[in-house]
């Protein structure tokens, strides 16, 4: 009988500690998140700065200017990772074709303001590329953990399930071409 209850006592004693890491790990996951969506609401901010700025040198590109205010109102309403996942990857299409406008634009190309506003935007896509580096491998820790054996037995009873990896567009994995 005193076998039968250190067994059990060892047992539910496991269970806690699998399920206390496995809380820890989804916490984890949530404020790597957190980080990311910090970082991606100060880009949205930016956006329209940047968008007025050109507008005033660049007011007839009107397809271009809209594709940004739209792909920016898309992420900010995104409610779950798969769904800002997309929403970044048009957001970041979207200003690259924004950039590609000021090569056409000498006087943008030297206005100050404009100058300021793309290193601001420069920095904080650095920033939210580390952070998805960072939430990424968080998101892979959890999922693992929670698909080992014994884990996957509290997981599945407990509820946890997979998150979602934060992808890129299938466009920005194609490699570029270079051409001389």
């Amino acid at each position: 009988m005193i076998g039968f209850l250190a067994v059990l006592a060892i047992v539910l004693l496991g269970g806690v500690l699998l399920y206390n890491n496995l809380v820890s790990l989804r916490n984890r996951v949530r404020e790597a998140f957190s980080t990311m969506d910090a970082y991606l609401i100060k880009r949205y901010d930016l956006i329209p700065n940047l968008v007025e700025t050109v507008k005033g040198y660049a007011s007839h590109e009107r397809e271009t200017l809209e594709g940004v205010i739209e792909a920016r109102s898309r992420a900010m309403s995104a409610s779950t990772v798969e769904e800002k996942s997309q929403a970044e990857n048009m957001i970041s299409g979207a200003l690259k074709n924004l950039f590609a406008l000021s090569e056409a634009y000498p006087d943008l190309k030297a206005n100050q303001n404009f100058l300021a506003l793309q290193g601001d935007l420069t920095k904080v896509e650095e920033d939210i590329l580390n952070s998805r580096k960072y939430y990424n491998a968080v998101v892979r820790t959890y999922n693992t953990s929670i698909q080992k054996f014994p884990a996957v037995l509290v997981a599945s009873m407990m509820g946890f399930h997979d998150e979602a990896m934060f992808a890129a567009a299938e466009e920005e994995r194609e490699n570029v071409k270079v051409q001389f």
